[in-house]
Parts: structure tokens; C-alpha cells; sequence
């Protein structure tokens, strides 16, 4: 998982309005169906791409590329699902574009992927403690 800064108001500390792009790079050593990805996102914040006036574009100049994207995705307010039908294999990666609305200190759970109908396949990685200033 990496997050790159889009907006930022102060150059490496983020702050309330900022915009940043988190990539999810996956692997995986072996053909897999339904799989879903829940990365967990700072209480308050909000991943662009709705449908609310303006939003869908930001961070996106090129839409979203098809053979990353998940075959669904929930865009929810505790976090970011993605849903794929099929994986072949090997590294892939797939992005969304948030916007920080609260200030605080959040700890988040760990991202998870994981085989829908086989839960005893999976992974995780753990999430950094995110300041998010005034």
C-alpha cells in the first residue's frame, strides 16, 4: 500500500481538505475467483469517485485503467471494498483517490484480501497510525 499525495496544503503532513491516491499492490501465487480487498479509511473521509458533481475525475485524468480495476467496488465511509471475479495470478494493483474531511489521530484496522468463499486464503498488512492536522 503507498499513498501519494494529489492536494496538500502543507508539503509531507497531511491536513483536513487534502486529496491523496492510495495504491493497493496485490500478489498472488496461484488462479483465484472472488476475491475482495477491504482497505479501511480515516474515519470522516471520503473516496471520490460517487458520482457527486465534479468528484469523479480528481486524481483520474484517464479513468480508471480496466484490467486493474475490480470486477465491483463499494465506496463506503469506513472503507474501500473491491471485488474481483477472477485473478490469474501474479502482481496486480488497483487505486482509489480520498479526501480527508476530519482532523485526528486514526488507527486503522489491517488491510485485508481475502478469498470470498474460501476465507482460509488470505493476507493482510498492517496500516500506519495517519495525524491528519487542522
Amino acid at each position: 500500500k503507498t499513498i501519494e499525495p494529489l492536494q496538500q496544503k502543507i508539503k509531507g503532513r497531511w491536513s483536513v481538505g487534502d486529496i491523496l491516491r492510495v495504491k493497493l499492490v496485490m500478489q498472488s501465487d496461484s488462479r483465484l475467483s472472488w476475491l475482495v480487498v477491504r482497505d479501511p479509511i480515516p474515519s470522516g473521509a471520503t473516496i471520490q469517485g460517487k458520482g457527486l458533481k465534479g468528484e469523479t475525475q480528481v486524481g483520474h485524468p484517464n479513468g480508471w485503467l480496466w484490467w486493474w480495476s475490480p470486477s465491483s467496488a463499494e465506496l463506503g465511509n469506513e472503507s474501500y471494498r473491491g471485488y474481483y471475479q477472477f485473478i490469474w495470478g501474479g502482481t496486480w494493483e488497483s487505486d482509489y483517490v480520498l479526501r480527508l474531511n476530519n482532523a485526528g489521530t486514526f488507527t486503522l484496522p489491517p488491510t485485508r484480501i481475502e478469498a470470498m468463499y474460501a476465507p482460509e486464503i488470505f493476507g493482510e498488512t498492517p496500516n500506519p497510525v495517519m495525524e491528519v492536522g487542522p
